[in-house]
């Protein structure tokens, strides 16, 4: 069974916008909408996950 987590930063979210990751095995992660979980995930390398989080800590895609 797959385990779906979701940010610990998500619990405050007024408009409950938020993604879900899982380990899928063989290096990749699943990324879900947690508002509907019934439609696909999205499926990438444990890399380009690190390297966008990487991105986003460092503030490359704030407004």
């Amino acid at each position: 069974m797959t385990t779906w987590r979701k940010s610990r930063r998500s619990s405050g979210n007024d408009n409950g916008s938020c993604v879900e990751l899982a380990t899928l095995g063989l290096g990749t992660v699943g990324i879900r909408d947690s508002k509907n979980t019934a439609l696909p995930h999205l499926t990438f390398s444990r890399g380009t996950v690190a390297a966008l989080a990487a991105k986003i800590r460092e503030g490359q895609y704030d407004r």
